[in-house]
């Protein structure tokens, strides 16, 4: 779904050719956290076609046309991690960034939500998941950039209140 500065809707385009000429497009994200505080991550699959091997948050899409974010964003929960959870709005981002020979260009509609219980992520699409603290996921975040996605590692930097606030313990 193609749209403009101000997240209204203004055409469609397949994924592949929002990345390749770089168009604005919505996505989503979910952050999710357990009781304790800690962050669910997953390490996208290798053979992703951009980001493959890096870690980032619990999930990331786009809607289908016509759906509206928050369905979007717990459709893939479970389908990408396997399990579902009550979601809520955090923030809504938009950043434009080369990731490998594309370009992300998208205004992101960040969900956050808690969950404690088993993790069964679609092998095509996680390599791997864990659960890290607030503090440790900062400092390894800026200790070694590189092993996160961009997009991930913007939400740190620009909202980390919101995810702080998120991953208090209850």
């Amino acid at each position: 779904m193609l749209v403009d500065e101000h997240d209204r809707e203004t055409g469609l385009a397949s994924k592949s050719r929002a990345h390749a000429e770089g168009l604005r497009h919505r996505a989503i994200s979910v952050i999710v956290v357990n009781p304790a505080g800690q962050m669910l991550l997953q390490r996208r699959h290798a053979g992703k076609y951009h980001s493959g091997g890096l870690w980032t948050n619990a999930c990331c899409s786009h809607p289908r046309p016509g759906e509206p974010p928050v369905a979007a964003a717990a459709r893939r929960l479970r389908e990408e991690m396997g399990f579902s959870c009550p979601i809520k709005p955090l923030f809504i981002v938009h950043y434009r960034a080369a990731v490998g020979e594309l370009i992300e260009d998208e205004v992101v509609h960040v969900f956050g939500g808690v969950y404690d219980g088993p993790v069964a992520p679609d092998p095509v699409e996680v390599d791997a998941v864990r659960w890290i603290g607030i503090d440790a996921l900062m400092t390894d975040t800026e200790a070694h950039p590189e092993s996160y996605t961009v997009w991930f590692r913007k939400y740190l930097r620009e909202h980390r209140a919101g995810v702080e606030e998120l991953a208090r313990p209850v």
